[in-house]
């Protein structure tokens, strides 16, 4: 996001004030000055003010203000390129560009690396969700036909393809850092936009950009959690379900480690399912201790004043860091999520005499921005395809194909398990 200083001591939240704000006459109307500064303004009368036309032209001649439009233009194009999926949107850049860069070579140059810079970032998230699609269809697929068939079959486990906790933590990580760095910013505004009574509905441009980045980062942390429940649960032998809890474990303390919060979150929550957490047989064969000290670190008491704290201590380690390892700063998502929601939905975009309350977004924009520094971390760990194909594509179960699995691991206690049983058993093998 651009880095432009806040406005010290220009912003009079108190109120309006006549006296301190004067509309420029020589200027557009609907401008105010303080002084000889532009502070505020209507949307309106700033694109007027600032975009040249066939019979209007910025109080500075368009050759001085042509880079500064293209430095916008290109910061723009990088860091919110969804905004140009829209025709429009794109069919309005070229002809502003063209009209800046008309009869000079260099002008034109730099608007030639631009359009092509978009072009290449367009294609790579074009790219990047037609895999994400073939990603989810390969899982249903390979469900379909764990599904099909009989229940002697089980479906091949993670550690029969890696008993190496920190590989797999590493290949998590892969997947984080991956989805996180197609999120873009513009995703936050998007997701928890509300339509200004103080804006008309003139702009041609006001229908909602089609991103769902954000929405899938959010499913795989749903995903994660499942197949570590569906991983616990599908084990007949007691002595393989306690190696597969111990497993986890050991992958979530590496994630810790890493400052992959958010699989590691993941990793506890499919943990502290119903289904898995009623298997006290299973539970009574581990050592828990090691995921108390996980479990504490994630505590949501005190609004998660544990994990707020071990998060800026990665961030820390990440400013200062020396290698790329020690950049990893992979927060706790839904969270992160959860704090902007409650910023965005507890402060006003604008102040009562109309104008933009500019604190609200300072903020906003800082953890956005801090977001943004995280999710550009290159992963410096190699590929596993095999543990990665895995994760991504395992067959997971629903809640209530897990509550059947961990009944056939043991049996039911009470009454009410006993039913629930019995019912999942008919609805669920009859569709087999």
């Amino acid at each position: 996001m651009p880095q432009t200083p806040p406005f010290k001591g220009q912003l009079n939240t108190g109120g309006y004030n006549n006296n301190l704000y004067e509309t420029k006459e020589q200027g557009y109307p609907g401008l105010y000055y303080h002084g000889s500064n532009l502070v505020s303004g209507s949307l309106e009368a700033l694109i007027h003010h600032l975009v040249p036309t066939v019979d209007y032209y910025p109080d500075l001649r368009l050759r001085k203000i042509t880079p500064k439009i293209l430095q916008l233009l290109t910061e723009w194009t990088e860091t919110f390129p969804y905004d140009f999926r829209d025709e429009r949107m794109m069919r309005s850049l070229k002809e502003l560009t063209h009209r800046l860069a008309s009869g000079d070579e260099v002008y034109k140059k730099a608007v030639g690396q631009m359009s092509q810079g978009l072009i290449r970032r367009l294609t790579v998230l074009s790219q990047y969700e037609e895999a994400l699609v073939k990603i989810n269809g390969t899982a249903a697929e390979r469900l379909t036909a764990l599904k099909a068939k009989s229940q002697a079959a089980v479906q091949r486990d993670l550690l029969s393809i890696c008993n190496d906790p920190f590989t797999v933590a590493q290949q998590l990580t892969h997947i984080e850092l991956e989805r996180l760095s197609y999120i873009g910013p513009e995703e936050f505004v998007q997701a928890f936009v509300h339509k200004d009574p103080l804006e008309n509905d003139k702009s041609c441009f006001s229908d909602r950009k089609k991103a769902s980045n954000l929405e899938a980062y959010v499913d795989w942390f749903n995903r994660l959690s499942y197949l570590v429940a569906t991983e616990i649960c599908l084990p007949v032998k007691k002595k393989h379900r306690a190696r597969v809890m111990e497993f986890f474990i050991d992958v979530a303390r590496e994630c810790y480690n890493i400052g992959n919060f958010n699989s590691l979150m993941a990793i506890i929550s499919g943990m502290n399912m119903s289904p898995v957490s009623r298997l006290k047989k299973t539970w009574s064969k581990i050592k828990t201790a090691k995921f108390d000290i996980l479990e504490h670190q994630m505590d949501p008491s005190s609004n998660f004043y544990n994990y707020r704290t071990a998060l800026r201590g990665a961030t820390q380690r990440s400013i200062t860091a020396n290698s790329t390892r020690e950049k990893i700063v992979i927060p706790f998502f839904s969270l992160l999520i959860k704090d902007i929601y409650f910023l965005n939905e507890g402060c006003a975009n604008r102040l009562q005499n109309g104008l933009i309350n500019f604190e609200k977004f300072w903020e906003l924009a800082k953890q956005v921005s801090e977001f943004m520094t995280w999710k550009q971390v290159e992963c410096p760990f190699e590929k596993d395809r095999k543990i990665l194909q895995h994760l991504l594509t395992a067959p997971v179960f629903t809640e209530d194909a897990l509550y059947l699995a961990s009944y056939e691991s043991e049996g039911p206690e009470n009454n009410m398990e006993k039913d629930r049983w019995k019912s999942l058993r008919s609805t669920l093998l009859s569709r087999v």
